[in-house]
């Protein structure tokens, strides 16, 4: 290791402190609210990706894209609950649909009008589903995708992709299946390598059931799919007679009927989840109308709040009235400009820094564009995740702790153009730190 290296090092472990000790000092309620929580969670919290040393903000109420926490502190909010805040925090005519359910009676153990016509508007958008089931979130939703995709091809061994997740208990490293991920035979293969994927498929004919793939990896750090990829997974699948599930639980945001009506490529199951309910528990599953039907009496699916009466009024108003195919395309155009602007900020500044993602959704990377799969982060790479983090914090941005960005409706050009100059004194401030342009960290 060179010197330079070294000195480098040594300057981003005492930036780094500082920084720690400076959230430290001016988050102390936070704080305390973690420490007692340690003594009835395990880790302090519920939530594992809420978790982030030395300890998580606790914010204590919202308004539209605003966020304050326990000590005072307010922030423009660009994470947008992981994809699932869409509509901002006091979203009147979400608000307004919720309080005339409650006002008519919580668990009323029965079906009701509000859940066959948010099944119509979801049925109406996207392209690949003719039935749709609802779940509680977006882990039921792929658990049961893979589920009925098993009995209706009497076969029983799944295709994912290495640093794909699919909810709490489809969680996929670079090595394969997390321990907690649900014990399913699956085989694994590389995200944006058609070659290799369709390998696997066809070795696997005889007993693949399903292949599920998310359009953009979310958590795995908004790597969008090649178009090319998932097409190649389209016709591999469609050669076997395996089926191909698109995770859009976090795309579907991309356009009226998610990444799928944008690519043109439709798979066989699709599900959803996050903000479709405008923020209250929600997921779903659908697809072809033969596969959908086992469950017309063939294969049983319960869940008690599968059609709760929240979730089924607001979802109602979030897709019928307030996220229409419109103004789905208008968010989309909003985060591809504020991801230009942004990477156009950081090739000014000379430094292999930017953002990766498509869409309204966004991703800090500190290695050189562009970047097609999941990868294992440096020592370096982790520190200034870390670092960019709490500088953003300490400016009034609160984003998701692995650097991730989820615009919601009601952030403005204002707001964007407050995020691109912080990410610019950032990279000034930083830029010692920072590996410079073709640099790897």
């Amino acid at each position: 290791m060179s010197t330079a290296t070294v000195l480098r090092n040594s300057d981003l472990t005492s930036t780094l402190q500082e920084a720690r000790e400076n959230y430290i000092a001016t988050h102390p309620k936070s704080r305390a609210l973690h420490e007692a929580a340690r003594k009835v969670m395990p880790g302090g919290n519920t939530r594992s990706v809420l978790y982030y040393g030395p300890f998580p903000i606790a914010m204590e109420r919202g308004e539209d894209c605003r966020l304050w926490d326990v000590d005072g502190r307010h922030y423009l909010d660009l994470c947008g609950e992981y994809t699932a805040g869409l509509f901002g925090h006091s979203e009147p005519r979400i608000h307004a649909a919720v309080h005339a359910a409650m006002a008519r009676g919580l668990n009323l153990a029965a079906v009701g009008a509000a859940e066959g016509e948010l099944a119509g508007l979801v049925c109406e958008r996207f392209p690949s589903i003719d039935l749709v089931r609802f779940t509680n979130s977006g882990t039921e939703g792929n658990l049961m995708a893979l589920t009925v995709a098993r009995a209706f091809t009497g076969r029983d061994t799944i295709l994912a992709f290495r640093g794909g997740y699919h909810g709490g208990v489809l969680l996929f490293s670079l090595n394969g299946p997390a321990p907690v991920t649900v014990p399913f035979p699956f085989v694994m293969a590389d995200y944006n390598d058609p070659e290799g994927a369709v390998a696997v498929i066809r070795e696997h004919a005889d007993r693949l059931a399903a292949v599920i793939v998310e359009p953009m990896l979310g958590s795995g750090g908004c790597i969008p799919a090649r178009p090319d990829f998932l097409a190649a997974l389209r016709e591999a699948t469609q050669e076997v007679g395996a089926l191909l599930i698109f995770d859009e639980v976090m795309t579907s945001r991309m356009s009226g009927g998610g990444m799928q009506k944008r690519l043109g490529i439709t798979p066989d199951l699709t599900t959803l989840g996050k903000y479709v309910a405008g923020g209250m528990s929600f997921g779903a599953f659908g697809g072809r109308a033969d596969v959908m039907s086992l469950f017309d009496g063939k294969l049983p699916h319960a869940g008690t709040f599968n059609n709760n009466v929240l979730s089924m009024a607001a979802g109602r108003v979030a897709m019928g009235a307030i996220f229409t195919p419109d103004v789905a395309e208008e968010l989309f155009q909003r985060g591809e400009a504020m991801r230009a602007a942004l990477n156009a900020t950081l090739a000014r500044a000379d430094t292999a820094m930017h953002f990766s993602g498509i869409g309204s959704m966004a991703t800090v990377q500190f290695r050189p564009a562009p970047i097609e799969r999941p990868f294992v982060h440096t020592e370096r790479e982790e520190a200034l995740r870390e670092l960019f983090f709490l500088d953003m914090a300490a400016a009034g941005i609160y984003l998701a702790r692995r650097g991730m960005v989820a615009l919601s409706l009601p952030v403005a050009q204002s707001d964007l153009d407050r995020f691109v100059a912080a990410v610019g004194d950032f990279a000034q401030a930083r830029s010692s730190l920072l590996p410079r342009a073709g640099e790897m960290p």
